[in-house]
């Protein structure tokens, strides 16, 4: 478990790492020595504005410290999630940060191991991939089966496609967001 302090300094770091971009300028990290921000973890940033989706990123695995991670990852969805238009300076006091850690992937072998709400899923087959971190099935109230079908739909694949050969990996995720 990520500390409450830690986690406050990880929606701090994120939301100016966003703020330094959007002004073109850099900024600097202190990476600790020790402690869960400098442990090499997956996390990803999810914006949202007015409770809408504006940018989601993230790296499932990373050999890199978790603060970096979420500072990367906050200025990526903020500009590079193809979804969406770059966020804007002036949108900026209405963007709402939410942070996913994550735990290493580990592939299943029966889709009974999945927990709806405590994992989230990644499915490949082929070239494709997609996935869906724990709290999209949660809110949106799915089944498994469900949560599988549109895993392989944001893979690209039909909704059975994990019935059929696909590789199925799931993962936890720490997740927490900024007081609205």
């Amino acid at each position: 478990m990520i500390p409450a302090e830690d986690r406050k300094e990880l929606l701090l770091v994120a939301r100016r790492s966003i703020e330094a971009a959007l002004r073109s300028e850099p900024y600097s990290l202190q990476i600790p020595d020790s402690g869960p921000l400098a442990e090499a973890r997956g996390a990803f940033v999810t914006l949202t504005r007015g409770g809408v989706l504006r940018g989601c990123i993230g790296r499932v695995t990373a050999n890199e410290p978790l603060l970096r991670v979420v500072s990367e990852m906050a200025i990526a969805s903020a500009r590079e999630d193809y979804r969406f238009s770059p966020v804007r300076k002036e949108e900026l006091s209405q963007i709402h940060i939410e942070i996913s850690a994550l735990t290493p992937p580990r592939t299943i072998q029966d889709a009974s191991e999945i927990q709806v709400g405590r994992h989230g899923l990644i499915i490949r087959k082929g070239s494709s991939s997609g996935l869906l971190l724990p709290q999209v099935a949660s809110e949106r109230h799915w089944d498994v089966p469900r949560f599988l079908e549109e895993t392989c739909r944001k893979a690209g694949l039909p909704a059975d496609a994990w019935r059929e050969g696909a590789t199925i990996e799931l993962f936890e995720a720490e997740v927490w967001g900024e007081e609205e």
